[in-house]
């Protein structure tokens, strides 16, 4: 299977999800643009790609990978896949039954965790899964986005003592400023 470059992937992502009009954001802000993470996260070459590129990116002595729901368990599932690094998923809000769990599968304290993130806008949804995760003794060593929209995500993560990164800025798809 022949893999894509930086800028193949980059346009492949922009031609499926990026769409044109005008959009209310999870941060309340509207836009010009939206990235439609479902249209390039359910896309089979798209993901292994991706889970490729997340697998690369993974620092030294990491053995777990966490994503939120929903936009991030594909992304997390594919960067465990590529990598052979065990993931857990990170529930919007615990359930209230069975295990009413809001983190799935297993974390110790001693793990060693990247977030798998799809969007970053502001960081906020992120940022509650990191919290999360500290909440369980587990330290966050980096959170990695799959697009930054660069409207502040990366200031608020960073100023909250976590590690960023992404794959792709907004201005890698193609699009200028609003």
């Amino acid at each position: 299977m022949s893999t894509m470059t930086h800028d193949t992937l980059a346009q492949r992502i922009a031609d499926i999800a990026l769409l044109r009009g005008t959009f209310t954001l999870r941060s309340g802000r509207t836009s010009s643009f939206y990235l439609d993470k479902y249209l390039f996260s359910t896309q089979p070459d798209i993901l292994r790609e991706l889970g490729r590129m997340f697998a690369e990116r993974l620092p030294e002595g990491v053995n777990k990978l966490a994503g939120a729901e929903l936009g991030g368990i594909p992304l997390v599932t594919a960067a465990s896949l590529a990598s052979g690094t065990p993931c857990v998923f990170i529930r919007n809000a615990k359930k209230d039954y069975g295990t009413a769990k809001q983190l799935e599968g297993k974390l110790e304290a001693s793990d060693r965790v990247v977030i798998v993130e799809d969007v970053a806008t502001t960081g906020g949804q992120v940022l509650e899964a990191a919290k999360i995760i500290s909440d369980a003794g587990a330290t966050v060593e980096l959170i990695i986005a799959t697009i930054d929209r660069q409207e502040g995500a990366r200031e608020n993560i960073l100023a909250a003592g976590y590690r960023f990164e992404s794959l792709f800025t907004v201005a890698d798809l193609g699009v200028k400023d609003d």
